[in-house]
């Protein structure tokens, strides 16, 4: 049955659709089914089970003492913050003691938030300007895509919840742009991020002729169809040479596709008139966690279907001043961030960002759940998850919260609290992640080196 393989680069496709597939026993060498073949199980295998790095980004920093464990190595605790993420103790390791100084005035006075998510990922110190003459550096996902890219359909995918402005002055000085893009294709071009869910969707989708997507779409929304129905006929014929595993394995991915598309339809649907009168955008959901989870439920089905290995995530844009009355907070985020010491606007920030704690543990979980060659996808990703900011009142720019999830397909020993010297550059971290991507650079921001000691 294995001497019959298919490429990992498969596609079922219809009238404008390009549904990629996850990945099957069918698409694994011979020698994974010998028990014989062990020798080159792992080595080949890895040629064929990728690995994925996705960066996630929370704004307004964070309450550093329910966020940081006093305890490090394997038995770190959980505070309050980290609680959120119990499930995931041993899949996950937190990085306390790193830096990111390109965040720091420098010299420019206040507008520490546009710096502090324009800086996280290209480790550069923005030029001050409210103008067209913005300039940063490249970030570190876009330094993956520019190396990986060429191997997926996607370089690279960059999603979001706030729309957000890319001109006019918004902190201090310092352009939109910089307060709204933590991704960066050169140091005055950042890559517009995604927040529509529907939109996503029809990328991820599209066979990628736009006539063609474009009549399949307006089909689509017309008679309420799904992207499979138009695939149908390419699943059937592929099942019929597939063995049980993996026809089992097909049906449960393409149930996955449908129902993150009626989620999305649903969403679409549940709207209604926004303020004033003004029709709320379509895909966009009303609800802010069904808009986060929408997001991550789309990055994992890309993740799986192999069709990016680079993403970044913002869950607000930086200053943000979002409420959170859902979970009882009615006050602004970015004026909770200021809390000048007092308990009660201390424990609703924590609030806050347990909250996003809690979406990333559905993210995880999400990952977890997808069986993938000898692990699982979260096995084979490296999730990236913190802020550019530590203690929002203070606007500080070291012992930044950073956590790190995933095994990078083996590369990474995760349950762990590692505590770096005080003032490690955070891009070291990067510049480590990028090796085990295999888009490894010499120099990145103001990077001093490796950090050995996520491998154990």
């Amino acid at each position: 049955m294995h001497s019959w393989r298919i490429s990992r680069r498969t596609a079922l496709r219809g009238l404008g659709t390009a549904v990629a597939l996850p990945l099957l026993e069918t698409m694994l060498p011979a020698t994974a089914f010998s028990r014989f073949g062990r020798a080159l199980q792992a080595a080949e295998t890895a040629q064929v089970v990728p690995n994925r790095l996705a960066f996630l980004y929370v704004p307004n920093g964070m309450h550093m003492p329910d966020w940081l464990p006093t305890q490090t190595g394997a038995n770190f605790d959980l505070p309050p913050i980290l609680q959120k993420l119990a499930s995931f103790k041993d899949d996950m390791m937190v990085v306390s003691g790193l830096a990111q100084d390109g965040g720091r005035a420098h010299g420019d006075g206040g507008g520490d938030h546009a710096r502090a998510l324009s800086t996280f990922l290209t480790g550069c110190h923005p030029r001050k300007t409210s103008g067209a003459d913005i300039k940063v550096g490249v970030s570190a996902d876009q330094v993956a895509a520019e190396r990986i890219g060429k191997l997926t359909r996607f370089a690279s995918l960059e999603l979001g919840i706030d729309a957000g402005s890319q001109s006019g002055a918004c902190d201090t000085g310092y352009s939109c742009a910089y307060s709204h893009n933590v991704s960066w294709k050169t140091e005055s071009t950042p890559v517009a991020k995604e927040i529509n869910p529907r939109l996503v969707f029809e990328r991820l989708f599209s066979d990628g002729k736009p006539g063609e997507s474009q009549q399949a779409r307006a089909k689509r929304n017309r008679d309420r169809l799904s992207v499979l129905d138009f695939a149908l006929e390419d699943a059937d014929r592929l099942k019929q040479r597939l063995g049980g595993n993996d026809q089992r394995k097909l049906d449960e991915y393409l149930t996955t596709v449908r129902e993150l598309e009626q989620r999305i339809a649903r969403s679409e649907d549940s709207g209604g008139a926004g303020p004033a009168g003004f029709a709320r955008p379509a895909g966009i959901p009303q609800d802010y966690a069904e808009h986060i989870r929408l997001m991550y439920d789309l990055l994992a089905l890309a993740f799986q279907s192999d069709l990016t290995r680079v993403s970044t995530f913002v869950h607000a844009d930086e200053g943000s001043n979002r409420s959170y009355g859902f979970i009882g907070v009615s006050e602004g985020h970015h004026d909770l961030s200021h809390h000048g010491g007092d308990k009660e606007k201390q424990a609703k920030i924590s609030q806050i960002n347990q909250f996003h704690a809690s979406q990333l543990a559905y993210f995880l979980g999400k990952l977890k759940s997808i069986p993938e060659a000898d692990g699982t996808l979260l096995d084979h990703s490296m999730i990236a998850y913190g802020s550019s900011l530590g203690d929002g009142n203070r606007h500080n720019h070291d012992n930044l919260p950073i956590l790190v999830a995933g095994r990078g397909c083996g590369t990474l020993s995760p349950g762990r609290h590692i505590r770096y010297e005080k003032e490690t550059p955070l891009n070291n971290l990067w510049l480590s992640l990028l090796d085990r991507l295999g888009a490894d650079v010499d120099r990145f921001g103001d990077g001093s080196g490796r950090l050995a000691e996520l491998q154990g």
